[in-house]
């Protein structure tokens, strides 16, 4: 029987890759304090043109009946990543085969009604809300970050995340009741996971590659 609510059927669905997700590639090396400034900094290269992306489409598509609930630019990261990366000696864009593909289903998921847009702001939004939170701490810790490199975790508009986060969850639900294909947002938001792990595997096995 199908989950009445969009929020519920993504979490199950997606629960063993949220798993793997935080239990692979640079992911787990933040977790377990593994990460270094140059590992994390060549992360927040690969993001950037995902987060880019992901806005880009959320506002292209912010009329449609499927994707205006959940578009909130309280919610952006691209703009507090790029201050991030100023932080970091220069480097290049990270332009890897798993950062194109996370792009390249991005905007195949504004296509439609752009509904599918939602299942990546789902994996996204409410991970930077949720378990972000905790790799903030952590980083800070473990790289001896000041605040002022870590606001791609900061959302200082939000001034209760917990209820923002309930609200947020709501909006996903009004937005999936506007979808034309509920099953098809939902198996989007397995793609997007999975697409988040092979980012993180491939920027780990790069970094352990070129030694940094």
């Amino acid at each position: 029987m199908r989950p009445a609510s969009l929020v519920e059927a993504l979490r199950e669905r997606t629960r063993d890759l949220h798993v793997r997700a935080e239990r692979s590639g640079i992911i787990a090396d933040i977790l377990t304090g593994r990460c270094t400034r140059e590992s994390y900094a060549r992360l927040l290269r690969s993001l950037l043109p995902v987060y880019q992306a992901l806005e880009r489409q959320l506002t292209m598509c912010a009329r449609s009946s499927a994707v205006a609930p959940i578009v909130f630019r309280e919610l952006e990261r691209a703009e507090a990543i790029a201050a991030d990366l100023h932080h970091f000696p220069p480097g290049q864009e990270e332009t890897s085969p798993a950062v194109e593909r996370y792009v390249t289903a991005i905007i195949a998921a504004s296509k439609g009604d752009g509904s599918r847009l939602i299942a990546h702001a789902y994996a996204r939004y409410l991970g930077d809300l949720s378990g972000g939170q905790i790799l903030s701490r952590l980083l800070a810790r473990s790289l001896d970050l000041p605040p002022e490199a870590l606001t791609f975790y900061a959302f200082p508009a939000i001034f209760d995340v917990v209820a923002f986060k309930s609200g947020y969850r709501a909006a996903i639900d009004r937005a999936g009741d506007e979808s034309e294909d509920f099953d098809a947002v939902v198996e989007e938001g397995a793609l997007a996971f999975e697409l988040n792990i092979e980012l993180s595997l491939a920027l780990q096995a790069d970094v352990a590659q070129s030694g940094s």
